[in-house]
């Protein structure tokens, strides 16, 4: 971390986003994308139920009580109960957006605020959970993609029941044009954004991501199961 001061970590319910909040997150948001698709942000406010926020307290602001604060980071997300077909009722933890402060990457805050967000509120004895989340370059599916029953796979076709659990989980995040052999969920038409930071990726992580547009604003759906893989998977 290129700054010494270790941010407190925050889970709120995202509804409840005070304006001043929401104007910083969107700030960030900016700072980590170009071309930030602001209307796509309101929108997940309103989709995932918790929004972690690493938060820096910079001294007292005059004539009030409390500490003015800086946020350095917010990743969006939930977890639920889904019917997955096949598969019947299990925990589906769904991740969100994610953005970081430059200062305060290659720390493990990024995967320690997605982790508060998809675990807020779930019970300790949840058993086997099924992790989501969307896409757009393949650096972000490093950290899915060792885990137990990871997809989708280089040159590997889903399995019937596999395309039906992924198309449930696209529902989750209301996808109306989704591929359940390529996993592609194709955008709107625009992107949401483009990270202001280039990550190198190799061309077998990038086959995956060969039927998504960015420019369209396409994603890639991602799942992995934790602990394990149910039987059959």
């Amino acid at each position: 971390m290129e700054n010494d001061r270790a941010p407190a970590i925050r889970v709120v319910v995202a509804a409840d986003l005070s304006p001043g909040r929401r104007d910083a997150l969107h700030q960030l948001f900016d700072d980590t994308y170009e071309r930030a698709d602001h209307v796509y942000l309101d929108g997940a406010f309103e989709m995932f139920r918790f929004a972690a926020l690493a938060v820096l307290a910079d001294g007292d602001v005059p004539g009030t009580r409390g500490k003015r604060e800086r946020i350095v980071g917010f990743a969006l997300g939930e977890s639920r109960g889904v019917e997955l077909p096949h598969l019947s009722l299990h925990t589906v933890a769904l991740a969100g957006l994610c953005c970081v402060d430059a200062a305060y990457r290659r720390d493990g805050l990024f995967r320690t605020l997605e982790m508060r967000a998809v675990t807020e509120g779930m019970t300790p004895n949840r058993g086997r959970v099924l992790a989501a989340g969307r896409m757009a370059h393949p650096a972000s599916f490093r950290v899915m993609r060792h885990h137990a029953g990871a997809l989708p796979r280089p040159g590997r076709t889903p399995s019937p029941v596999q395309q039906a659990v992924a198309r449930a989980i696209a529902d989750c995040y209301a996808v109306d044009d989704f591929d359940p052999v390529t996993f592609a969920c194709r955008g709107r038409g625009h992107p949401i954004g483009t990270p202001r930071v280039a990550v190198e990726a190799t061309e077998e992580e990038w086959e995956l991501f060969e039927n998504i547009d960015r420019d369209r604003g396409d994603s890639l759906l991602a799942l992995c199961w934790m602990p394990d893989a149910p039987p059959g998977w």
